[in-house]
């Protein structure tokens, strides 16, 4: 039988890897990406940005998030704090 959950380390998000991977989307400057900067009124994240980061958030660290969920991906804060949460709970 072979042991499927994931090592501690990969149940923590590194919060400059997730700036990095939101910025890349968003195509603009890492630094921009503020802890706090609001994805809509900071950022000018339309809902198909919003879309675009949620999927590939979803692929990159493996997790699914619900449609509930979804208006909490309003800042790198909040995001970070959903996904750390969503991958205890898969973990």
């Amino acid at each position: 039988m072979t042991d499927t959950t994931r090592p501690a380390s990969l149940l923590t998000i590194d919060k400059e890897e997730l700036r990095g991977r939101i910025a890349t989307v968003l195509d603009i400057d890492p630094a921009e990406v503020t802890d706090d900067a609001h994805f809509a009124d900071d950022l000018e994240v339309d809902s198909l940005l919003a879309l675009e980061i949620t999927v590939r958030l979803e692929r990159e660290y493996g997790v699914k998030l619900d449609e509930k969920e979804l208006p909490a991906v309003t800042s790198l804060q909040a995001t970070y704090a959903l996904l750390n949460r969503k991958l205890r709970e898969q973990g």
